[in-house]
């Protein structure tokens, strides 16, 4: 069994300590936090080893209530792996931990790609973290354009992309995010960080993105268009998407026409904290024009992220090809609305 850590039980972390429970060949080896709060408690609930990821601190879980198992350098020592799951420029500062302990690590894509070997997507490049020792598992919008990018070039070839997306402010638990009452063009200028990143994992990519911030909680939005290298029937594109298990088509059917409908319908399908996986894709919104196409995705930023960190241990590990690890992943953890 693979013994994984996870550096940061947040957002992220913990979604991940859950997916690791449900491999066949990982166990969650423990789990770190920086001071006690209801996650703390939650992940000694769930049987996961806890530990003091700043030492200074120790003492306050204790005081809290609760007890670690150790600091995190016992917990990287004897990892196999490391998901470090911490905000946004902790994990470069966590990076010569791992190095000292010879751990290999996986970053989130609030990390800059200069920081890692390989910048990760399981559908686009999974060969190239193989054996990697820092590996970045690029961030939400990223990892759904990626999903959305390869089979389109494999199948026909993408001359360029353009895409804006419309990002919530904030999630539900960020209290301290905006905007509450506006519509922020972040950046005003063109592009937005996310074409870069895109470039990270398809570096020939001819890619501009937009992005705006709007006071909402529950999904980012991308309005896509790609040109392609062939012309391409809007059918063509749908039976394609299809294919892909990581790409959820709404049909028209479910009358599901924004992000409100989506989480509820991932509640009522009994997803855990409503995640969804998969990129939501408007079946009735992909388009074509001659060669140019057009589609709607819906993206949930706290959770798409996750079976790309699944795919990325064994990866990194040699444990399986892209194929049979997306398969496990998916299979476990119920991809598939």
């Amino acid at each position: 069994m693979i013994q994984v850590a996870i550096n940061g039980y947040g957002t992220i972390g913990k979604r991940v300590a859950d997916a690791v429970r449900e491999q066949p060949d990982m166990e969650v080896l423990g789990v770190a936090k920086t001071r006690p709060n209801f996650e703390a408690e939650t992940a000694i609930e769930k049987g996961f080893p806890l530990y003091a990821a700043v030492e200074e601190r120790a003492d306050q879980f204790g005081d809290a209530g609760l007890e670690i198992a150790g600091p995190v350098e016992e917990l990287v020592e004897d990892a196999d792996i490391v998901v470090d799951a911490t905000p946004s420029g902790i994990g470069a500062q966590n990076k010569e931990l791992y190095e000292e302990y010879d751990t290999p690590a996986l970053y989130q894509g609030g990390e800059d790609a200069d920081l890692v070997d390989v910048s990760f997507n399981a559908r686009s490049n999974f060969e190239d973290a193989v054996g990697a020792d820092h590996v970045r598992v690029v961030s939400c919008n990223t990892t759904g354009l990626s999903r959305v990018l390869a089979p389109l070039r494999e199948a026909y070839g993408v001359e360029k992309v353009r895409a804006t997306l419309v990002r919530r402010g904030g999630d539900p638990g960020q209290t301290s995010r905006g905007p509450i009452n506006d519509i922020l063009p972040n950046p005003v200028t063109i592009p937005s960080h996310h074409g870069p990143d895109v470039e990270t994992i398809f570096d020939d990519l001819d890619i501009d993105t937009l992005g705006m911030k709007v006071p909402a909680t529950l999904m980012h939005m991308h309005s896509l268009n790609v040109t392609l290298s062939e012309e391409v029937d809007a059918s063509e594109v749908r039976d394609l998407f299809a294919e892909e298990s990581r790409l959820f088509l709404i049909p028209e059917r479910m009358d599901i026409d924004g992000s409100g409908k989506l989480k509820e319908y991932a509640h009522d399908s009994g997803r855990p904290r409503g995640d969804i996986w998969e990129n939501c894709i408007w079946e009735e919104s992909i388009s074509t024009v001659g060669a140019d196409l057009y589609l709607f995705q819906g993206i949930h930023q706290e959770s798409d992220v996750v079976p790309e960190n699944i795919d990325a241990i064994r990866a990194v590990l040699g444990e399986a090809d892209a194929e049979e690890s997306i398969e496990t992943t998916d299979g476990t953890i119920g991809i598939g609305l």
